[in-house]
């Protein structure tokens, strides 16, 4: 069924659906890493249960979330080894390090301490598990950092020569290869998003919670206020400062990949007195034109030039076979920018509620807040979309194309390989993610009952641990000098 399909481009489906997935996780749990250690430090501070309630709630599904994610991420590198062995091999000397470094000092740092964080605070007291918790947040942020550098080089190639025998990209500095020209950019953008994306989804559960007690007429626990005033206030705060780091990432990526905002602005044509701000349209590639375009005159070379008549190139000065897919691109950058003015209106509506003092008892905010909840998660996967479609027809971005990077396989193995992660996928962390929203329909309670008291069954790796009853059986039994 796969004969007539591509292989490439079965290879890029399976990459996008897997890397996808997998990256809905750690978008999450960066974010809820860091949450989780300022509410343990809120609780050791102030002594008030409502931060050790939050943190008891929110750790369960933290635990979830980053298992899945790790899972999940495994799929990466073994796919950079079959469908993708050519680019591998060409580009492991320089990217094969950072790799390296993010399991042997992220990874290593979020598995070391996680154990403790998870069900150490009664074991290692409480200042070990603040500092578990701190390591873990540090190497969610830590790894993202790794990752983004070597997903930065890649769109803004930077400390190697080619070997003029092999085609091998060979590190000559590796600091110009870790610090590429997008890579301060991007790297602010993405942690910023994540912090976000778990801003809104812990909004989303307090403004529900709140929502529910309304109509059963109780009042809210304290908790459940407390977690949605600390999201809102992020949002409030957050949303306009990654509007202004995505400007600037935008800026940026004008300078070094101008047919990739071509094709997030709607640009075919060049404008040389000024380019207009294309709100809507149905990219035509075949005849290289924005049907049906509604614009404002201006504001693109405003926004991309500071200079309403300043002139921008269009790709119409782009040979047809460097061009990204424009539809693809358009609508993506599209979803993340309007996702992301929908995210700071919450946050400046949610603002004026408290001014008002009435943001526990604003049912349409709350409505809102339930809506924009999963509001994150689509606009990184969508940023995600526009960066890397926007980066062809190249992996290495005007260096090696993607049809060379792939592995001489046949279509029908990548499909049934494709086929399976589908299906996988979807059977796992479909059960996992409805075991979490499960979790979330509870409401953080007082006196949240920590982690090792929920779960069942042994939390040591010696075996099974006798149950109390029968040990205690068994003592009754033993006769006096046994």
């Amino acid at each position: 069924m796969f004969d007539s399909i591509d292989a490439v481009l079965l290879a890029r489906i399976q990459f996008a659906f897997t890397v996808s997935m997998h990256f809905l996780f750690p978008a999450f749990t960066i974010g809820l890493a860091s949450y989780l250690a300022v509410l343990n430090g809120l609780w050791l501070w102030t002594k008030e249960t409502k931060y050790l309630d939050l943190f008891r709630y929110w750790v369960k599904i933290f635990a979830l979330a980053f298992a899945m994610g790790v899972v999940s991420g495994i799929v990466m590198s073994y796919q950079f080894g079959t469908n993708w062995s050519v680019f591998s091999d060409r580009a492991g000397p320089v990217i094969g390090a950072p790799m390296a470094y993010e399991v042997l000092s992220a990874f290593f740092l979020e598995a070391g301490f996680l154990g403790i964080m998870l069900f150490g605070r009664e074991r290692v007291g409480p200042t070990l598990h603040m500092i578990a918790c701190l390591a873990v947040a540090v190497g969610t942020v830590f790894s993202a950092f790794w990752i983004l550098s070597v997903n930065s080089w890649m769109q803004t190639p930077a400390g190697f020569e080619i070997d003029p025998e092999t085609g091998q990209f060979l590190p000559t500095d590796f600091w110009q290869v870790i610090f590429n020209p997008s890579f301060p950019y991007r790297l602010m953008h993405t942690v910023t998003a994540a912090y976000l994306t778990t801003a809104f989804i812990v909004g989303g559960v307090g403004a529900y919670h709140l929502l529910l007690r309304r109509r059963r007429g109780q009042s809210a626990p304290e908790a459940t206020k407390t977690m949605f005033s600390m999201a809102m206030w992020m949002a409030a705060i957050v949303a306009p400062i990654q509007i202004f780091l995505g400007d600037a990432h935008g800026l940026n990526t004008l300078e070094h990949q101008p047919p990739k905002v071509m094709a997030m602005e709607g640009h075919y044509e060049s404008h040389p007195h000024g380019a207009p701000l294309y709100l809507f349209g149905i990219p035509n590639d075949a005849e290289q034109r924005l049907d049906y375009a509604v614009g404002i005159p201006k504001l693109g070379s405003l926004i991309l030039k500071h200079d309403p008549n300043a002139p921008v190139a269009g790709l119409d000065t782009v040979p047809d076979e460097d061009q990204p897919p424009v539809f693809i691109v358009f609508w993506a950058f599209r979803v993340m920018v309007g996702l992301g003015l929908c995210m700071a209106g919450l946050g400046m509506w949610s603002l004026w509620a408290r001014w008002r003092k009435r943001l526990y008892d604003a049912p349409w905010l709350h409505r809102a807040a339930v809506v924009m909840a999963p509001s994150g998660l689509i606009a990184v996967i969508a940023g995600w979309v526009t960066t890397e479609v926007g980066r062809q027809p190249f992996t290495v971005y005007g260096l090696l194309r993607t049809a060379e990077s792939a592995a001489p396989l046949d279509s029908p193995a990548v499909g049934a390989s494709l086929v399976a992660f589908v299906l996988v996928y979807f059977a796992i962390f479909g059960s996992g993610t409805f075991y979490i929203l499960r979790l979330m329909s509870r409401p953080a309670d007082a006196n949240e009952p920590r982690l090792g008291s929920v779960t069942e069954g042994p939390t040591r790796t010696a075996g099974i641990t006798p149950a109390a009853g029968a040990a205690s059986h068994r003592s009754k039994d033993r006769q006096p000098g046994e």
